[in-house]
Order: C-alpha cells, then sequence, then structure tokens
C-alpha cells in the first residue's frame, strides 16, 4: 500500500499555495526536453532485421541484457517470454527497444496482454498501462512478480501493454524516476512492442491509462505521442492523480514521506542527467546509508531512510538548488496542447495528490489550450481513485474508439 501510495507524496509535502521557483535556468531546460519530443523514428536505425529471442529460460536471466544491444528501432522486440496461457488470454513477458532521455537506445521491460480470438480487421485496440511508484532497483519491475499482470482493461477488449519503464527490469541499472522523457518512451514503445508480437495482432489505435506516478507518465504519454509515434493514433489518455506542477507547493508541509519519495526522484534523475550527482545535495546519514536505493523496492528504502532528521537530511535542497531545481522543472507535465483529449481524475478525498494540485493542473491545461475533461470523484482518496473511477473511464475510453467528440471542461475562450 505505501508503494502505491508514495508518488503522490513527493507533491503533497510542499504545499503552501505559492512558489513556484522557476528560473530562467529551468525554462531552457524544459525548452530542451521539449525539442527532444519531436523527434521521430525518421532519424533512427532501420528496422532490426531478425526475430526477437524466444526466452524459454529462468525468470532472472529474462533481464539479463545482451550486451552489445542488438539493433533496433524503438518498440522493436528484443526478447519474449510466456507467462500465461489460458483458452481466451495469452500473457508474455517482453524485453524491447526505447530511447531514454538522452536519446540513447535502451533495452526496455514489461507485459502484453492479448485476446485468444479472431481480431478486428485493423486490428485489436490497444490500452498502454502506466504503473505507480515501484522503487528504482531493477529487482522492483512489476514484470519480475510471478503474478505479473499488465493493468486494467477498462472495459476495452484488446490488446493490454504495461512497461516497467526504462530502469527497471535490466540487471544492474537504476530508474530514472519521474523523468518524463524516458517514461513517456517507455509508454508509447510498449505499444509498438505489442505490434511486432504477430501472435497479438494489434492495431494503431490505442489509449493511455496511469495512476500516481504512472499519472506523471501518462501526461507525458500524451504530450509525446503524436510526435514521437506518428504511425499510431493515439485517442487519448486518462490521468489518475497525476505527480504534476512539480515545482509548486499546496498546503502544510510534510517532513516524512515527501522526503522519501523526493530522494528516490533525485538519485533517479542523476541516471537520467550527468550534471546531477546526488551528493551535491543529500546530507552526510542520506549518504551513508544509500545503497539501499539500487538494492530494494519502496517500502525498504522508507524504512532505511525514514528517521533521518529533517535538518540533516538533505546539505542543499534540491528543490531549489541548481542543476536538480531546473531538472524539476524539465520533468513537469502539462505545459502544451496536442490533439489527444485528457481524461483528468482525482479523488476528493486524496491526501497525495490534493485536490488543489489537481485543480491547478487543470487550469494550466486549460491556459495551454489542452482539451481536458476533469472528474472529482467524491470521497476517493489516493488508492480508491483507480477502483472508483474505473467505469467512467472505460465509457470515456469507449467514446474515443467509437470516434465521439471530447468533452472539454475547460471554460470557453
Amino acid at each position: 500500500m505505501v508503494a502505491a501510495l508514495l508518488v503522490g507524496a513527493v507533491l503533497a509535502g510542499c504545499s503552501s499555495d505559492g512558489s513556484d521557483g522557476a528560473s530562467p535556468a529551468s525554462e531552457a531546460t524544459r525548452t530542451t526536453a521539449a525539442a527532444k519530443a519531436t523527434s521521430t523514428t525518421e532519424d533512427l536505425p532501420a528496422a532490426a532485421d531478425t526475430e526477437p529471442e524466444a526466452y524459454d529460460g529462468p525468470v532472472a536471466g529474462f533481464y539479463e541484457v545482451p550486451d552489445p544491444l542488438p539493433p533496433g528501432r524503438p518498440g522493436d522486440l528484443i526478447r519474449v517470454q510466456p507467462i500465461s496461457d489460458d483458452a481466451t488470454t495469452a500473457v508474455v513477458r517482453v524485453m524491447y527497444h526505447s530511447r531514454d532521455a538522452r536519446d540513447r537506445d535502451r533495452a526496455v521491460t514489461g507485459t502484453i496482454a492479448y485476446p485468444k480470438a479472431e481480431a478486428p480487421a485493423d486490428g485489436w485496440p490497444v490500452v498502454s498501462w502506466a504503473h505507480g511508484t515501484a522503487g528504482l532497483s531493477s529487482s522492483c519491475a512489476p514484470s519480475r512478480a510471478p503474478e505479473a499482470g499488465v493493468g486494467p482493461d477498462f472495459g476495452v477488449r484488446g490488446v493490454r501493454v504495461a512497461t516497467d519503464y526504462l530502469g527497471l527490469g535490466p540487471v544492474g541499472e537504476r530508474h530514472p524516476y519521474l523523468s518524463g522523457l524516458s517514461e513517456g518512451h517507455s509508454v508509447i514503445d510498449a505499444v509498438r512492442a505489442a505490434r511486432d508480437l504477430p501472435a497479438a495482432h494489434a492495431g494503431t489505435r490505442w489509449v493511455a491509462a496511469g495512476h500516481s506516478q504512472g499519472g506523471h507518465a501518462a501526461l507525458w504519454t500524451n504530450e509525446l505521442g503524436q510526435a514521437y509515434a506518428p504511425e499510431l493514433q493515439l485517442l487519448g489518455t486518462a490521468a489518475l492523480a497525476p505527480a504534476a506542477v512539480l515545482p509548486k507547493t499546496f498546503g502544510p508541509d510534510d517532513q516524512v514521506v515527501p522526503r522519501m519519495v523526493g530522494i528516490m526522484a533525485l538519485y533517479g534523475i542523476a541516471a537520467d542527467d550527468p550534471e546531477i550527482d546526488p551528493h551535491d545535495y543529500v546530507g552526510d546519514e542520506v549518504r551513508s546509508r544509500e545503497a539501499v536505493i539500487d538494492d530494494a523496492c519502496s517500502d525498504a528504502v522508507i524504512n532505511a531512510l525514514v528517521g533521518i532528521p529533517a535538518a540533516t537530511f538533505y546539505a542543499h535542497d534540491p528543490k531549489v538548488t541548481e542543476p536538480a531545481k531546473s531538472a524539476l522543472v524539465a520533468n513537469d507535465p502539462g505545459h502544451k496542447a496536442v490533439d489527444a483529449p485528457l481524461l483528468l481524475v482525482y479523488g476528493s478525498a486524496d491526501t497525495y495528490v490534493v485536490p488543489k494540485r489537481a485543480e491547478y493542473l487543470f487550469d494550466q491545461l486549460c491556459d495551454v489550450g489542452q482539451v481536458t475533461e476533469s472528474v472529482e470523484v467524491d470521497g476517493a482518496t489516493h488508492g480508491s481513485v483507480i477502483g472508483l473511477s474505473a467505469a467512467r473511464i472505460g465509457t470515456w475510453f469507449q467514446a474515443r474508439f467509437a470516434g465521439d467528440e471530447p468533452t472539454d471542461s475547460c471554460p470557453p475562450g
């Protein structure tokens, strides 16, 4: 439960209705990240000319990335392993090509589930799921679990894909936590991976959904989707209780859980940005225990670091100290309008991604001209909002596949 709720806490912990902390350096960083989002497969290597490896060894060995990494375009499959197969559905574990925030070819893992039935003429619709906080260690990948699933289908009969995100899964890597480009690329390239799996019969029409950290990933997915994967048709994205409006604060400060998530973000972004060294920011006690970040998952990280006093946790607060401050702004979603509509869902009783944060994000999206339907779920907490909104999300997805005009909750003009 703690791991499922954690990502929102990085937002809840800073909370006085006020300061945004933006700076010229921050804006320059975000502009650079946005420019990278326009790249397409035209600039990338040719598609792989070999079949993916049909892996039949132990699960642990699946996550050993081939060295050197075979050539391939984003979404090209590297390795496939069956997980389950019944009368109606087959589920496989996959390793596929994607791109990190520095536009390097990387191996990413995840799962794909597909119906064992005759597909529509244009292929099955695809739902791509973005999961919440798991940790930074490669051992924390959701696809590694014996009962590895692929997220909710929201009532859409078709192919379901679920990325682990870059850096979760492959042995010896660290997940760049809250890195917008790497998250978005991983979610999008999982759809391409499904299309590279002949048995899945995946079509080009797809939707995305994510919760908490996955909501952050979903917002970036919607922003990047059409430019990064023009051969696909992203019809819309549902962002549930998303990690967003990262530089701002809303409400009284929380000095415990936000530090835990913040420290994961700091060490994660260091895997993404060579200019950031966590040792420039953390205090001696954190530094002495930092091995847990690469050795364990979220709950163990919290247990190891939660007792360190706030006064000595950081030597220099990364939220206000460059270059970490600019990296935070560069990875904040919701600053660009695209054609694919958004469904923003949040709970009235969420104490992690508080309603004021979601409302601010909604206003920000409206200001840039993004078509957004905003839904506050009465009584929903950070954890319960998924189940309480699933039917509403399913109806919204069905309307997108039907070609209906999306609802825009933004005020006219």
